[in-house]
């Protein structure tokens, strides 16, 4: 039988190395189990030594990011089966390799298995893919490493992963329909503009017909997109690009969290779900046995809103000072509903804050299924209205002139 060089963890988190004979990398793991211990790495002796150039490999292209969701979420629902049955961690990471659809999750994952055999922890080599792994998958490894509790960690997170990307699909589902509408709105305006309105615009030219100020911004507008329909290809690029990247900068960031407040139609949905998220992301934070002070720094990391996030940054401050979470949350309560402080407020007095913020969450999570089921039919008669108007537009400049037209003959 082959000899391993193994590292393993206790259930109290002690690091213990050896050397030991068995069947395979399966079989030790097995082997150290019945023992109380976690096999986190093995190398047989006769076998060569991982390429170090794998983890660079790895780091090079970790920039790209661009892994989906639910790729992840797969990763980590397996991962938890595979440690469950004793595994070791680098052949749970080689295996999940092969299973993934994103190259960039394999090459990850890869250098991360290579790290973890050079005597690097888990989270360790997981913080190296910040892009890849968010910093409360990364904590969550890494409070299941010290505490010996890994297998229920991960549980824990992928319950928390399997929760968000149900939330985002509902969200998603809902404003499916409205953006096809746009879309085919602009899709037909722009052949109008392409096809017709040049036709109307050389009989118009024929007959010399004087012109109203909203005919020539039609035509004006269809002649450009005729001629220069290179530059307007451009001007929508760069356009798009300086948006991405405005929305990058902290005046950005306030700008569009400020709208997405006030908005009518989108404001209520905004609010329950970052609402939703916070509690949710803290039950799995503190059930994991995460400070409360850090749950609310991983959770600041990760808010989309910037209103939230500075919320949640105050709420800090106060934390710190020996405060309460309630209270440092009160000043915010048009962010966070009176529902939101007073269960929060039950929870620290009873002592079970994990299991009220994980009920609070599933009560926001179903407030906002129930509001994107509703969103549908708040935004049709509105797109309704906006695509009559833009109709109404078009029809008016291209008629008008027919109309003096035909008045001038009589």
């Amino acid at each position: 039988m082959p000899k391993y060089s193994f590292t393993a963890k206790s259930q109290k988190g002690e690091t213990y190395s050896g050397n030991r004979e068995a069947k395979d990398e399966l079989d030790l793991a097995r082997t150290l189990r019945q023992e109380g211990y976690v096999l986190i790495s093995a190398i047989a002796e006769n076998r060569d030594r991982p390429l170090m150039g794998l983890s660079l490999f790895s780091s090079i292209f970790s920039f790209l990011g661009g892994v989906p969701s639910k790729e992840k979420m797969i990763f980590a629902r397996n991962m938890k089966v595979m440690i469950g049955a004793g595994v070791p961690l680098p052949k749970t990471l080689e295996t999940l390799s092969r299973q993934t659809k994103s190259k960039q999750l394999v090459r990850a994952l890869l250098g991360i298995k290579n790290e973890v055999m050079r005597g690097k922890s888990f989270s360790e080599a997981l913080s190296g893919h910040p892009k890849i792994f968010s910093e409360f998958f990364i904590n969550m490894v890494k409070v299941g490493e010290e505490s010996g509790t890994l297998e229920n960690n991960i549980a824990i997170l992928v319950r928390q992963m399997e929760r968000e990307q149900d939330l985002k699909s509902k969200i998603q589902s809902a404003l499916m329909y409205p953006a096809v509408i746009i879309f085919a709105m602009v899709g037909i305006g722009i052949l109008m503009l392409l096809t017709v309105v040049p036709k109307l615009s050389d009989t118009f030219e024929d007959l010399g017909v004087e012109l109203p100020l909203a005919t020539k911004i039609v035509i004006g507008f269809a002649s450009f997109l005729t001629e220069r329909w290179y530059a307007a290809i451009l001007i929508l690029a760069v356009f798009l690009i300086l948006a991405q990247a405005g929305i990058k900068t902290k005046a950005g960031r306030k700008i569009f969290g400020t709208l997405s407040l006030r908005l009518p139609v989108i404001s209520p949905i905004v609010k329950k779900t970052n609402s939703a998220y916070m509690v949710r992301t803290l039950s799995a934070l503190m059930s994991a046995g995460v400070p409360l002070v850090r749950s609310l720094e991983i959770i600041s990391n990760t808010m989309g809103n910037f209103h939230y996030k500075k919320a949640v940054l105050e709420a800090i401050e106060a934390v710190k000072k020996g405060g309460k979470l309630s209270e440092g949350l009160k000043p915010y309560r048009d962010l966070f509903s009176l529902t939101v402080i007073q269960m929060i407020e039950v929870g620290e007095e009873t002592g079970e804050s994990s299991d009220v913020l994980e009920k609070l969450g599933d009560f926001f999570e179903e407030e906002v299924a129930v509001a994107t089921k509703n969103l549908a039919s708040i935004i049709e008669p509105i797109l309704m209205l906006v695509i009559g108007a833009t109709v109404g537009f078009f029809a008016i400049s291209m008629i008008q002139p027919m109309y003096s037209m035909l008045q001038g003959l009589e």
